[in-house]
């Protein structure tokens, strides 16, 4: 009903209120309740939901795609996208369920954005545009440059997406995820779920990342110390074991393998298996076993894995003693075995940023209590204040000797770290992270082995200062495993080692093997006795030469100590710190005041330092120059020195490998930098180095030192602020002087022309602008502008150019160029250097011109922010100087055009700038209006052909809906200058307007403006952001066209057709507003000529082509007809023209919708009907161009279904348009080229001959050939062709007797009910079928292109109730050709091979027979009341024809007087067959006569006097006079014939059927008296005389011929039965003349002979007959009955 709501799940509704239960409408259980936002705009209010924007795009996505998913089916992509939809369905309800932390936020938000842009890739949908943090980029608010850049970089990121989605790899072939890869610093968050293993006893679990390929420990061990229980020891750690493993850069994630793995040491008795632990030792430190994963995808984040997810790490047990840990990584690492449930459940995920980056952003996973496990090593990138002080030990390995014990020792190592006096230091070892600092470290015991391998690191942290006093002691013993023995063992040797050297550096990574003391256990924890011994063996062994060569011996070395030669013990260390260093050289300078004299040599040294080991310690070697410049204040004798170790750093922060410093260095210069007066020495020594180069001397470092201007000004810049804030601004000037002069040494360098200052000059342009950030903190902004205009000033013109528009393009980025007052000394140098990179882009270099582009969209991209102050003056330069050469180039440039987009780009961006003070200021710099009337012309042309073909990709929308409403405003405002300008009578210019008319119909019918062709979202969110551009120009246009007055008329015809194409945009208001022009039109044009012929020649030419393209519909043409029709009432003079071209128009739209709904149409059949319609059409309009454009269109829908024959006769239909001439051919049709009517037409024949020939036709192709032969033989004499088409003709004789001809069916096919288009709707088809084409085949070729049509199976024409109905009925039947013979066959005996033909060719009548039963059924002669219903068709043309079909018509006279022929043919046949033989049975002509003399039926033209003899039919029809006459002399002639029929009867009768004959006779006198009486009298000749004449009349009424056997015994079906191949008959032929004419009768002799030669009366040929004895008797007597039944009674239809 009217008042329902259509809504589907999912659309929102605003409810106004809520009561019992109920919100608005609806049952609250039903539905529910959102937030929302109201929004007033002008008199509307507009809801929106006040969900996130994500969810609200990922809401309209999945309806968008929902759409076109459903369309998928027959394409590969439906389940990609039914996965994405999944996907972006669950993660819309994480969003909504406001469950998630921030990281997790924006992960989430990072992957929905992705997959929605990927999904709208590969369904072609528009690009959506985002901003950094992923919301979509709102066009209203960023200006055409940004949105440009963010499309070519969205367009990118997808490009990527979809390779990385088909190749299934990851961007980087390393198999780094990109986002991981973008980060400088990875961190592994581990969470310990659980430690499932049987031990019995305490154990410490030591985790740590590992790489298996160099078997070797990457991170710090985090230790967890698990309780014999099974929990953690201490029990508030459980649910709490959570690792951060930190400080991993890019080289460990390229690494190939990366393991998570744990050891497992357990502590406790020596053997588990001991039973009596009183006993036993306890605590000692026993190997457990390991558990290992590979990580790798994991860290790399190539698998997915969360905070939930857990995996399992299977645990390896020790099996043997000698089985130490570190080897059992590697045995367990190659080969798995099964660990029996046994390890560890952790879960992990690879987190992205140092530590203290992913406490801000995973602080659910990372928070205070998460314990840090740091790489063993530093980071790629040391942070200032990331003091760390760290080294790492580790117990490698040793070798013992048993001495005087039968077994080898348990060896234990302890250590502890000592000062000087051999105190022991408190809590300085630690074991692992996580782990709390312990004074003392044990090692695992290996049970009685000699060479046992620790392999395990802990962590040594002393406080620096305390640093240059430290030793490690370590002190062997062995252990027993009876706590009796054990207590009485001695710690058996010792060993140490200091951590700094003399020269005051730190120890060397990697191994050292150390001295092993023997002596007395309390010697040995004396440090007097040790602390002056060398403590490893490449410091012992020179002194020492001869104690390896007697191994039972030690000797001895003071202090009551002896070296060891039998035992060895080896360690490695590995110092972390930013404050010890291992360089002499560095720490030189590093304690410079310690030893002054080696400054200068130190100076020099750090140049040759390992960079790894400078910007390790970057602040304090920083602080050390600085502290050597201020303390030197007074002279300059270091500042070259300290100013070129200056730049070596900044050069090694430049360097690829510490690029990641420059965050250190800016750290450094804004928090810890102290030296005030620096500023002073670096602009002097500076200063110096340009004045040299300047000069054109040798200066080794200037190079280095331009690169590293940014940094140098960063140093000056903050060393003077810091001067200011001490000293109050104090020498302000001095400072802005030397600062100038500076400048001007730079500036002296730019003018030089020196070889050797190229590079100097290019690296000035390159590094200079990277100084003004700094700069301008200290210098007056405008001063600071005017130096930078003279230092581009000063290069001279046509050098290095692409440098310094570059070097420009970097000043605008900088906050300088943000100033107004800056701008007004910088833009005006800058535009002049564009306007002549501009003007040459059609030839420079691809770069240069980029770089140009570049600079101007950064300058546009500027003045279009709010914060960059006044703007007016800039951007007018910017349109007086380079809006026109922007427009030429685009015009020059090819649209393959690499730039071009860009340059379009800046062209909008420029104009959408531009306010109306700035175009009408640009309006008056044109001086005369020629340049005027050329820019106007220019900008029109240039914006039509970006509209016509858009230079950007046809899914960036958003880009060209900016595009077009920036045009459309400088549209509308060109147009209000015409107008002011040029409508005038003398101004006028008809080409400008005529152009601005192009333009305006050319944007308003643009592809991206036309919103009936998107989807719903997609027209909505143009119809919000933009609204529909359209109306605006259609109304614009509508408005000028009245105003133009009497020049109105020089716009006709060539404004119809854009006009045309406006009006038919599907919008109504536009229509009703725009259609009123054409009647515009028409009056202009009969005002001026007295007709409108041009106005209606060029719609009609036009209407054409737009409604096949898609154009006009019903509602246009009901529209354009009330409008032209209500318009024309004013006008009495005008309505009878309009109205005839209205109707005219009508019919037209009517053919043309008819066209274009079949077009794309499966059904070929339907689109040449609608064709034919079409061409019928024009032809009969004289629009003779049209009339053969769709002839050749429905040519090539023929060679697509291989119709050749129907393809020559269309082609003939053009042929006929030419004559034999010379003339050239008229320009209707482009086909033609320049041809002359003979070629064209000769071209033509050639081809129609070829279709004739491929489809059998050789007849006609004969007949074409015959009349090329006339043209060759006695108009242009060339016999040569003469002789080949002869031969041609030759071989269609041969082909037509010597080639079996297949007869094609014929079939009858109606069309019934309204669903069908008007031009099948209820009507009757003949269709010739194809060769062999059975009834069955051809009708389910005909349901498959009406799957909806219900099949009818009768053969009755359908009543009304059909016919009205609104579904589709088809019926479709076999019928029989009708043969029609050629004149020139008769009266001659002409072979079967070419009667044949005419069989089934040139036929235009058809016949269908039906049995029917009428009266009551005699059970014994089922015949007595069977009558035949003979229903004949024809066709308005004849088959074959242009189609394979024609429609029949027929008029009820028509088929009384065909009715009336057929039943006299039949008797006269019937008395032909028996005086040829009388042994034939009576029965058929008994039957035949009676049907006829029967009072009932009186002859079957009782109904005929009814129906068309009165008065009434002849007054309302009376051109059918001469047709009414004939049905009279038809009636007449059928009473002689009858006549002759029972006399003949009453010579053969048998007694028996006597009676029958005299009841017969006795009605055929009463008929004969009402016939004559009513109609005349007509006499045959005595048949048995042979002689006598048949009257002419009469012979013109026998049309039917019947020649084949099976067509004389034709069945009620319609279907032809088949001859007996051995009966073929030959005939004997008598004369009987009937008037003029001669009618031949014929005797017939069995004979067997292939082909039968049959002689052919005027317009009659005989019937061969045929007699076979081997027929049985009842079957002759079934046939006769049949046959007299079928003949007794024919109602025609």
């Amino acid at each position: 009903g009217e008042k329902q709501l259509p809504l589907e799940v999912g659309d929102l509704v605003f409810i106004q209120e809520v009561c019992n239960g109920k919100d608005g409408l609806f049952p609250a259980s039903f539905v529910h309740l959102k937030e929302v936002h109201i929004e007033k705009r002008e008199d509307e209010e507009v809801v929106t939901s006040a969900e996130m924007p994500l969810v609200k795009e990922v809401t309209t996505t999945l309806r968008e795609w929902g759409t076109i998913w459903k369309q998928l089916f027959v394409r590969a992509l439906v389940k990609q996208v039914e996965r994405l939809m999944w996907e972006l369905m669950e993660w819309r309800s994480q969003l909504l369920s406001g469950t998630l932390p921030s990281d997790g936020f924006k992960e989430l938000k990072q992957k929905v954005t992705s997959k929605i842009d990927y999904g709208n890739k590969i369904l072609e949908l528009d690009l959506v545009v985002r901003d950094e943090d992923g919301n979509i980029l709102d066009p209203e608010r960023a200006n055409v440059i940004s949105l440009f850049r963010a499309h070519e970089e969205a367009t990118v990121k997808i490009n990527d997406r979809i390779k990385e989605e088909q190749s299934n790899v990851q961007t980087d072939h390393s198999g780094i995820s990109a986002r991981i890869q973008s980060s400088p610093t990875h961190s592994l968050f581990v969470f310990v779920r659980n430690f499932v293993c049987r031990i019995g006893e305490d154990s410490e679990l030591f985790m740590s990342l590992y790489d298996p390929i160099k078997q070797t420990i990457i991170s710090e061990n985090y230790l967890v110390r698990w309780g014999s229980k099974g929990f953690p020891k201490e029990i508030d750690m459980l649910n709490n074991l959570k690792v951060v493993f930190t400080d991993l850069g890019n080289k460990d994630l390229s690494r190939e393998k990366i393991y998570l793995i744990c050891q497992i040491v357990r502590v406790g008795r020596m053997d588990l298996k001991e039973i009596n632990n009183k006993k036993c030792t306890l605590g000692l430190r026993r190997p457990f076993g390991v558990a290992v994963m590979d990580i790798t995808d994991i860290i790399k984040g190539k698998l997915e894995c969360d905070e939930e997810k857990q995996f399992f790490i299977p645990f390896f047990p020790v099996v043997a003693e000698n089985d130490f840990l570190h080897s059992l990584l590697n045995k367990v690492t190659a080969s798995r075995g099964d660990s029996g449930g046994q390890g560890l459940w952790v879960t992990m995920k690879p987190l992205v940023g140092d530590i203290v980056q992913i406490r801000k952003e995973y602080p659910n996973l990372v928070d205070r209590n998460t314990v840090v496990a740091r790489k063993l090593g530093f980071p790629e990138i040391i942070m200032p204040g990331d003091v760390r002080n760290d080294i790492y030990l580790t117990i490698q390995s040793g070798d013992f000797d048993k001495y005087n014990k039968t077994t080898q020792k348990n060896v234990e190592v302890i250590m502890w770290v000592c000062d000087e006096e051999g105190k022991v230091i408190q809590n300085s070892i630690c074991l692992g992270a996580g782990d709390k600092p312990v004074s003392e470290y044990r090692s695992v015991i290996y049970y009685q082995i000699k060479q046992p391998r620790w392999m395990e690191t802990f962590k040594v942290a002393v406080p620096l200062e305390e640093m240059h006093r430290i030793h490690l002691r370590f002190m062997f013993r062995h252990r027993s495993s009876q706590e009796s023995k054990d207590k009485s063992e001695k710690n058996f040797a010792m060993a140490f080692v200091r951590l700094m050297k003399e020269d005051g550096t730190v120890l060397q990574d990697g191994l050292h093997d150390l001295v092993v003391f023997k002596g007395d256990s309390k010697r040995m924890e004396d440090v007097n006795s040790y602390l002056s011994l060398p403590s490893t063996r490449n410091h012992h062994g020179d002194q020492h030469k001869g104690v390896g060569l007697n191994r039972s011996s030690s000797m001895s070395v003071g202090g009551g100590l002896s070296v060891s030669s039998r035992d060895s013990f080896t360690i490695s260390t590995l110092v972390c710190s930013t404050k010890l260093t291992q360089n002499v050289g560095l720490l030189g300078l590093l304690k410079w005041r310690t030893k002054p004299e080696f400054l200068k040599e130190n100076l020099e040294k750090l140049k040759i330092i390992d960079g790894e080991e400078v910007v390790k310690f970057l602040q304090d070697t920083l602080d050390a120059l600085f502290n050597i410049m201020m303390e030197h204040s007074q002279t300059d004798d270091y500042d070259i020195l300290v100013f070129d170790a200056l730049i070596y750093i900044i050069g090694l922060i430049a360097d690829r490998k510490f690029q990641h410093f420059n965050t250190v260095l800016e750290a450094y210069i804004k928090q810890h930098f102290s030296a005030t007066l620096a500023y002073k020495k670096l602009m002097s020594v500076l200063k110096r180095y340009l004045d040299v180069s300047s000069r054109g001397e040798q200066c080794e470092p200037i190079l280095r030192t331009l690169k590293a201007l940014e940094y140098i000004f960063k140093f000056i810049v903050r060393s003077r602020m810091l001067y200011s804030q001490l000293y109050e601004g104090k020498e302000q000037t001095e400072f802005e002087e030397s600062l100038k002069r500076l400048f001007e040494s730079i500036n002296n360098l730019m003018r030089t022309d020196y070889t050797t200052t190229l590079l100097l000059r290019v690296a000035a342009l390159k590094y200079l602008p990277t100084v003004l950030h700094d700069v301008e903190k200290v210098f007056d902004g405008k001063l600071l502008s005017q130096l930078l205009h003279d230092f581009y000033s000063c290069i001279p013109p046509e050098k290095l150019q692409k440098q310094k528009v570059a070097s420009m393009t970097e000043i605008v980025s900088s906050q300088l160029f943000q100033r107004k007052e800056c701008r007004d000394v910088l833009l005006p140098m800058m535009l002049r250097e564009l306007g002549k990179a501009l003007a040459s882009m059609a030839d420079g270099p691809h770069d240069e011109r980029r770089n140009s582009l570049e600079l101007l969209n950064n300058i546009l991209e500027v003045l279009s922010r709010n914060t960059v102050g006044e703007t007016f003056q800039h951007i007018q330069d910017i349109v007086v100087s380079l809006l026109r050469i922007i427009n030429r180039t685009v015009i020059t440039m090819g649209r393959e055009h690499a730039l071009i987009s860009r340059v379009v780009a800046c062209m909008t961006a420029i104009l959408s700038q531009m306010d109306d003070r700035h175009y009408a200021k640009y309006i008056e710099t044109f001086t005369g209006s020629t340049d005027l009337v050329d820019f106007l012309m220019e900008s029109f042309l240039l914006f039509k052909d970006l509209i016509g073909k858009h230079v950007y990709p046809s899914d960036w929308m958003a880009m060209i809906m900016v595009q077009n409403r920036v045009f459309l405003r400088a549209i509308n405002t060109y147009a209000v200058t015409m107008n002011q300008k040029f409508l005038n009578n003398d101004d006028f210019e008809v080409q400008l307007w005529n152009n601005y008319f192009h333009l305006a119909v050319a944007f308003i019918t643009q592809e991206s403006l036309q919103l009936q062709h998107f989807s719903p979202t997609k027209r909505n969110k143009i119809l919000v952001k933009y609204g529909d551009m359209r109306r605006l120009i259609g109304f614009a246009i509508r408005d000028i066209w009245y105003k133009l007055g009497s020049h109105k008329i020089c716009f006709i015809p060539g404004m119809v057709g854009p006009i045309l194409e406006m009006t038919l945009i599907p919008d109504e208001e536009l229509r009703r507003a725009t259609i009123p022009i054409f009647f515009d039109m028409i009056s202009c044009e009969h005002t001026q000529f007295g007709n409108f012929q041009k106005f209606e020649n060029e719609i009609i030419l036009k209407l054409d082509h737009e409604v096949e393209g898609g154009g006009g519909d019903e509602q246009y043409m009901q529209l354009l007809e009330t409008i032209l029709l209500d318009c024309s009432a004013e006008k009495p003079m005008l309505k009878p023209q309009v109205q005839h071209f209205v109707s005219l128009v009508k019919g037209l739209l009517i053919r043309l919708l008819d066209y274009r709904a079949v077009m794309g149409d499966d059904s070929r059949n339907n689109r040449m009907s609608c064709t034919v319609n079409l061409l019928n059409f024009y032809k009969d309009i004289n629009r003779e161009g049209m009339y053969i454009r769709y002839l050749y269109k429905l040519r090539d829908l023929h060679l697509e279904g291989e119709n050749y024959t129907e393809a020559a006769y269309t082609l003939l239909l053009h042929s006929r348009l030419l004559k034999w001439s010379d003339d050239m051919c008229s320009p209707q049709f482009e086909f033609h080229g320049s041809q002359t009517q003979r070629q064209l037409k000769e071209t033509l024949y050639d081809t129609i001959i070829d279709y004739f020939d491929k489809g059998k036709m050789w007849e006609e192709a004969i007949t074409l050939c015959k009349e090329l032969a006339e043209q060759y033989e006695n108009e242009i004499f060339d016999y040569e062709l003469l002789s080949k088409r002869l031969e041609k003709q030759a071989k269609f004789y041969e082909n037509i007797m010597k080639i079996l001809r297949p007869k094609p069916d014929y079939f009858a096919v109606g069309f019934y009910g309204q669903g069908y288009p008007p031009f099948l709707r209820n009507k009757v088809f003949i269709h010739r079928g194809k060769e062999y084409e059975r009834r069955e085949d051809f009708q389910n070729q005909l349901m498959s292109q009406f799957p909806s049509a219900v099949r009818l199976n009768t053969t009755t024409m359908p009543g009304d109730e059909f016919r009205n109905s609104p579904l589709q009925y088809i019926q479709c039947f076999t019928v029989q050709p009708v043969l029609e013979i050629p004149p020139r066959l008769k009266n001659k005996p002409v072979p079967d091979q070419i009667i044949n033909f005419y069989k089934s060719n040139y036929v235009q009548r058809f016949h269908y027979s039906r049995p029917v039963r009428k009266g009551p059924v005699d059970p014994d002669n089922e015949f007595a009341s069977m009558w035949i219903e003979r229903t004949t068709f024809t066709t308005v043309y004849k088959l074959p024809g242009i189609l394979r079909w024609f429609e029949t018509t027929l008029s009820p006279l028509e088929n009384a007087i065909e009715t009336m022929e057929s039943t006299n043919e039949k008797i006269l046949n019937m008395i032909n067959q028996y005086q040829a033989d009388w042994s034939l049975p009576i029965n058929p002509l008994s039957m035949l006569l009676n049907g006829i003399v029967d009072p009932a039926v009186m002859g079957g033209f009782a109904k005929y006097e009814k129906a068309f003899f009165t008065e009434e039919y002849s007054q309302q029809h009376p051109d059918d006079r001469d047709k009414l006459l004939r049905l009279t002399d038809l009636i007449a002639w059928q009473i002689p014939l009858l006549g002759g029929g029972i006399s003949l009867h009453g010579k053969r009768v048998t007694d028996d059927l006597r009676p029958f004959h005299e009841r017969m006779e006795e009605c055929f006198k009463q008929l004969k008296k009402k016939v004559e009486k009513e109609y005349g009298v007509r006499e045959l000749p005595d048949l048995d005389e042979r002689k006598s004449t048949r009257p002419r009349s009469m012979l013109r009424s026998f049309r039917q011929s019947i020649i084949s056997i099976s067509s004389l015994q034709g069945s009620e079906c319609g279907t032809p039965t088949k001859s007996h191949a051995d009966s073929m008959t030959t005939v004997d032929e008598e004369m009987v003349m009937v008037g003029d004419s001669e009618v031949k009768m014929r005797k017939s002799k069995k004979k067997k002979k292939r082909s039968s030669m049959i002689f052919i009366s005027e317009e009659k040929e005989g019937t061969s007959t045929m007699s076979s004895k081997r027929v049985g008797l009842n079957l002759k007597k079934n046939i006769s009955k049949k046959d007299r039944s079928k003949d007794s009674r024919e109602l025609r239809k």
